[in-house]
Order: structure tokens, then C-alpha cells, then sequence
């Protein structure tokens, strides 16, 4: 069986709570992501009944036959969604539509039932303009100032076109097989023509096989062998999603950034769409791990867009930078990069622009803007303050998401330790400062009551606070989507120093033995409630958001290594599966998907800006990684079962290995981490 179809696009596409996947056809970080055109206010996509049509970029394009409706219901009987193709029943109309892909292109055949009229409608998605001619279609439209521009080449002329409004309708020869293939472009028409002439030569079963093979090419960098078949299509598809983006929106050499609204000519890659407070986490060291000349692209995007805005940008989207979440995160990305020995990136342009985020930017959550008062409390005080209960709030904070005070001071903290680490690197003096600032998370920690806790700009704790039910919607005044409990260990840089805080590893090992145990108050529904993105639950540990993702691993810190490896396999049992419902949260851009693919391997990034990673527990007997820059790297997981979850004792390279640390270096060499797998834990190894 090939790699490419072990994918499954569906799952995950009913949410458990909030966001669902989507069924994307696309190439590895592809411009051109498709799939029909569904129901927008319907957001479990697997369950929307009526197809409107398929992208071309945001305009679209429907065929119909008979009534002219250009809609149609369909069922998943009669439809098959790979990574690479598509295909399904337009049952109102009879029409089979297949699709694929190629970089900037999308591929549509639709084979018409006879005795028909055949009808083929192209409109946009809001302002624009439509351009007919005998076997081509252009069109052009603006969303928030950025061009989405295509062309399209029908394989037949129309028999009839009429305007129907903006809406251009076609009409065709009953029964006929029309293949319409569609240049996409955030330059303009002319480009995208030339997108089309470049990409689409071949036949439609040609351009399928061909993405097929590049998603072979890329799945394949990591071979997994034993496990189950369910557990090989949970992998391959948590893969592919990690493959979605960043989006390489350049065109040969050229590229329009809504960073400063210019085409740039560019040899060099441009990359938009990231979620960095979701993707620095794993996301971007495992595409770092497989492909690191592409992610020295992405760093170079990044600083682009710093020299075009004047800002690293927080979530860079293709209509430029998103004021989303907390932190300034790609500080950690970059340093992470740097730091496992990555130099494709101007490294002082990258100090310059870390140094700003961090000195001139307001960490206010989801804010632009110059430092403000909330920035220096954190300055002079080392904490960034909380409003006394009913105050009304008086700086320009976003009134749902609002201060989240707590979580930003200890995002914070980890940012300034990896520009620290970075500054080091590069010989900076200021980097002793990032890194005195870095252990400002202590002021946050209550001993009193052993939980991070909200202060208030005089220094004084906030009375009666609940680390499990305060700070309102999403523990937003205090934290981000999530509560106390889980705060309290977003300490990933120094959980020594979080143990010390607690009263040593012991009391940090009783914190993580309680938090899977804690149970959600009045009741499990009412908690939810409160915090819907914390789905995925074990007590009030929270599979399904990103803060959560490194606390499985902390065991090892605590030289309780065993409980580490029970559950993470635990987690992935419970909460991952190859149903509609695969994914216990919001999946963002591949970062639950990432967390997944390094956990099956039976490893984890827990801090990035260190190069190493935590061992767990993996999934498949044999694992072999075959990076882009480096040598073959094996884990053998000897005797690996369901129940054989311990590690028993482990040897790198042939030699006995007793830590629970793999650096990034050991897997660039290359070389065989064998573990020796039991049912019991065996409780000497690695805990020292």
C-alpha cells in the first residue's frame, strides 16, 4: 500500500466542540488547496449536504445539468477524497466531478449524464470581474486588498454563454467529459495563465498520479512498520496535515506581499498562513526535522515580512499579519532553528527583529500596537497585571479575549529564554538580560496556594481566585483558552526551576499525578462550557489545546520516566482514531497533528530553543526518518505491543543509552536508538 493512501482527509471533519478539519486536496504547502464548496455556517464539513461548487481561488465554478440549480446534494457513499484527488456524485444533476491538484493549479473533470443540456457557471465570491473567451475564462477579485486572480481552460468551447448578472453561464454538448483546468494567481490574470501553461501539460490521470507521487515522496520521509492499520491512517493523515502549511504563495520567482501590497521578483520561496502560538510547538520542528531547507524559506518569509511591515509578524496571513493570540513566537521558532545548527537565514536581521517584538511591541493578546502601560508593569515589576475583580478595563484590550495576564507573562518568559539562547549563540551582550527576564514566571507562582495565580499592578495577589473555574470565559482575564491547572506547568525551559518552586520533583510529580485525576466541578458539561477549547480532556489535562502538548512528557523531568511512556500512549489511544471525530480539537495548521506524529515515533519536542527531545513511548515497532539533510535515523521498539508500553532499557548506536533525552544532533548522524519494550515499568531506566 502506498503511502499516500493511508490518508484520509475526512477525519476530523466533525469537531468535538469548536473547529473541524477540512477534506484538502493539495500538493506539500501547495498555493492551490481545494475542496467542493460547502456550507460555511455548517462547520462540521463531513455533515454540509449541499455541494455550490469548487474553488477557483475565491471564485468558483459549478456544472449542473437539467434545471440549471447549480447546487447539488450529495452523498459520501459516492464520493472518495484523497490527498492528492478527488472524486463525487453531483446527485441532483448525475455529474461525477473529479478533481486534483498541481502547485498553483486546480484540475476538474466532469462527466455529464446523456440526454442533458450540460451547463458549467463560473462567479465570484464578492467584487470583481469575469472575462469570457472561446476556451478560457479569466477572472479577478479583491478580498481585504489582495488579488485572487485565475484562469481557466475548458477542453471544449461552449455551445452558449450568457451573463447572468456577474455570473457567467456556459452550455455545452450533452453527455460530454469537460475538463476545466484552473491557474491560480495572487498577481494577475496573466500570471495565472502562465501558472496554467507551466503546470498542466499531461493528461488528467497524468497531473493525479504526479501529486500522488510527490505526496509518496514526501510521507515516505518517515517509514513505519508494526502497529495497526487504523494506527498507520491516523499517521500518514496527522503527517499530510502537517504539510498544509505555511503556504508557498511565490509564482516563479515572484510573489505579491500584502506586507507592503507589492510584487516582489524573488528567487526565494515566500511562505504565509501560520499559527505560531499553535505550530512553534512541534509543527515547526518537525518540518525543521524532515525539511529544513524549506524552513529556512520560512524563516526568510518571516523576516521579508519584517522588513516590508517593519514587525515579525504574529499569525502572517496572505492578507498580512493577524493580531491572534499570545506571545511572539517566532522568536522561538527561529532560535530553535538556529540553535539545532540551521544557518540559512540572516541570524542578525533575526536579532534585530526578535529584540523588537520584545522591547517596542505590546504583548496585549490579539493587540497591535506600541508598549503600554501593561508592558511596563512587566518591565519595572516582572509580571504583566491582572484588573481587580469588576473593574472596568481601561486599556485597548480585545473585550472578549481580554488580558489574559498569567499566560502572557509565562509565554513571555519562554520567548526571552530562547532569545537569550539565541543572542548567546550569536555573541550578544543583552542576551544575559532575556535571560534574567526569562525567570520572571516565579512571580507569578503563588506558593501559598502552588499554582500560577493573577496579580494586580500593586504586586498584590488577586483574592479568591479558583485556578480551576477563574478569570471567566476561557480563563481570559487571567489565561488563554485554558485554566490554572494547565498554566501552572507552561514552564517548558526550566521545569527544574517549576520544581523547586513546588518543593522538588516530588511535589511536581504529585501536581502532574493530581491534574489527570482532577475532575471539572459541578459537572463535566458546565466546565466545558466555560472552557470549550479544552476538549480532549484526562481530568484536567487537555489533549485538544496547545498548552497542554509538553505536560505528558514532564514525568521525565521528575525521573518518573514510565508514567511518561503510559500516557502518551494512553493519550493517542484515546484521543486519536481514524473516525469523523479523529481529532479531540482544533487541529491549526498541523500542529495537533505534529504532536501526534512525534508521540507515534516516540519523541517530543518539550522546549524549542533546546536541541532535544524528550523520549515517550512509540507507537510502531520500526520508525525510519529520512530527512532531507542527514543520514537514515531507525528507532526499533523490540517486543512493541499494546501492552508492552515500557521502556525496559535502550541502546544508541549499540551502546546502553539511560537518558530520556535524544538530541537533535544524534538523529542527523544517523544511526539505530533500539528500546527494549515490556509490559512493566521498569523504574531504573532513565530515572536518573
Amino acid at each position: 500500500m502506498r503511502y499516500s493512501d493511508y490518508v484520509d482527509p475526512h477525519i476530523g471533519t466533525i469537531s468535538h466542540l469548536l473547529i473541524a478539519t477540512e477534506p484538502l486536496v493539495h500538493l506539500p504547502h501547495g498555493m492551490a488547496q481545494i475542496r467542493p464548496v460547502l456550507d460555511e455556517n455548517i462547520h462540521d464539513h463531513y455533515l454540509a449536504p449541499v455541494i455550490y461548487g469548487f474553488p477557483a481561488n475565491r471564485s468558483r465554478i459549478m456544472p449542473d445539468a437539467g434545471m440549471a440549480r447549480f447546487q447539488s446534494s450529495y452523498d459520501h457513499d459516492f464520493e472518495e477524497v484523497r490527498c492528492y484527488r478527488g472524486s463525487v456524485l453531483l446527485e441532483d444533476s448525475g455529474i461525477w466531478a473529479d478533481y486534483t491538484v498541481t502547485e498553483h493549479c486546480a484540475l476538474y473533470r466532469f462527466r455529464y449524464p446523456a440526454g442533458l443540456p450540460a451547463y458549467l457557471r463560473f462567479s465570484l465570491s464578492g467584487e470583481g470581474r469575469l472575462w469570457a473567451g472561446e476556451r478560457m475564462v479569466t477572472g479577478t477579485e479583491s478580498w481585504q486588498d489582495v488579488p485572487f486572480c485565475f484562469a481557466a481552460s475548458l477542453s471544449a468551447a461552449p455551445e452558449r454563454s450568457e451573463w447572468k448578472g456577474k455570473d457567467l453561464h456556459l452550455q455545452f454538448t450533452p453527455g460530454l467529459c469537460l475538463e476545466v483546468r484552473v491557474g491560480f494567481s495572487h498577481i494577475d490574470e496573466d500570471q495565472a495563465r502562465e501558472n496554467l501553461r507551466r503546470e498542466t501539460g499531461g493528461t488528467f490521470e497524468e497531473l493525479a498520479g504526479r501529486a500522488q507521487e510527490i505526496w509518496d515522496e514526501t510521507l515516505g520521509r518517515i517509514q513505519v512498520e508494526g502497529g495497526t492499520e487504523q494506527e498507520k491512517r491516523v499517521f500518514y493523515t496527522s503527517l499530510y496535515r502537517v504539510h498544509q502549511r505555511m503556504i508557498c504563495i511565490s509564482e516563479y520567482g515572484r510573489y505579491f506581499s500584502a506586507y507592503d501590497h507589492r510584487v516582489h521578483e524573488d528567487p526565494r520561496d515566500f511562505y504565509v498562513n501560520d499559527g505560531i502560538w499553535d505550530t512553534y510547538r512541534c509543527a515547526h520542528p518537525l518540518q525543521l526535522l524532515l525539511s529544513p531547507d524549506r524552513q529556512m524559506d520560512i524563516i526568510s518569509s518571516y523576516l521579508r515580512m519584517y522588513s516590508q511591515s517593519g514587525w515579525l509578524p504574529t499569525f502572517p496571513h496572505i492578507m498580512g499579519n493577524r493580531a491572534v493570540m499570545i506571545g511572539k513566537h517566532s522568536t522561538a521558532m527561529i532560535a530553535d532553528s538556529y540553535l539545532k545548527g540551521y544557518r540559512g537565514f540572516d541570524a542578525q536581521l533575526a536579532w534585530e527583529a526578535m529584540v523588537r517584538n520584545e522591547e517596542e511591541a505590546t504583548k496585549l493578546p490579539w493587540t497591535d500596537g506600541p508598549v503600554n502601560e501593561f508592558d511596563r508593569c512587566y518591565f519595572e515589576k516582572g509580571f504583566f497585571p491582572a484588573l481587580p475583580e469588576g473593574e472596568t478595563e481601561w486599556l485597548e484590550a480585545h473585550p472578549f479575549e481580554r488580558r489574559q495576564c498569567v499566560a502572557v507573562t509565562l509565554e513571555t518568559c519562554y520567548d526571552e529564554f530562547c532569545l537569550a539562547e539565541f543572542g548567546r549563540a550569536l555573541g550578544k551582550k543583552e542576551a544575559e538580560k532575556y535571560a534574567r527576564r526569562a525567570m520572571n514566571y516565579r512571580n507569578v507562582f503563588n506558593r501559598d496556594i502552588g499554582f500560577m495565580a493573577p496579580r494586580l499592578a500593586d504586586g498584590s495577589w488577586v483574592p479568591d481566585y479558583d485556578p480551576k473555574f477563574s478569570g471567566g470565559q476561557g480563563g481570559r482575564a487571567y489565561f488563554a483558552e485554558c485554566n490554572g491547572w494547565t498554566y501552572t506547568l507552561h514552564v517548558q525551559h526550566d521545569v527544574e526551576g517549576l520544581a523547586a518552586l513546588m518543593g522538588g520533583r516530588e511535589a511536581l510529580a504529585d501536581y502532574l499525578d493530581r491534574l489527570f485525576v482532577e475532575q471539572y466541578g459541578p459537572s463535566k458539561y458546565s466546565f466545558l462550557g466555560q472552557f470549550p477549547d479544552e476538549t480532549g480532556l484526562i481530568g484536567q489535562f487537555c489533549m485538544g489545546n496547545e498548552p497542554s502538548f509538553h505536560i505528558p512528557y514532564l514525568y521525565n523531568a521528575v525521573g518518573q520516566p514510565w508514567k511518561t511512556q503510559r500516557r502518551v500512549r494512553e493519550i493517542m489511544r484515546i484521543w486519536f482514531h481514524d473516525g469523523l471525530q479523529g481529532i479531540c480539537g482544533d487541529e491549526d495548521g498541523g500542529a495537533m497533528c505534529a504532536w501526534f506524529v512525534f508521540s507515534a515515533m516516540g519523541f517530543y519536542p518539550v522546549c524549542p530553543g533546546r536541541p532535544e527531545y524528550d523520549l515517550g513511548s512509540p507507537v510502531f515497532e520500526r520508525i525510519r526518518i529520512l530527512p532531507e539533510k542527514g543520514q537514515p535515523f531507525t528507532i526499533e521498539a523490540e517486543g512493541n505491543t499494546r501492552r508492552t508500553k515500557y521502556i525496559q532499557r535502550a541502546t544508541l548506536n549499540g551502546k546502553p543509552w539511560d537518558r530520556t533525552k535524544l538530541f537533535h544532533r544524534d538523529i542527523l548522524e544517523g544511526g539505530t536508538l533500539v528500546l527494549a519494550m515490556g509490559e512493566r515499568p521498569e523504574k531504573t531506566w532513565g530515572a536518573s
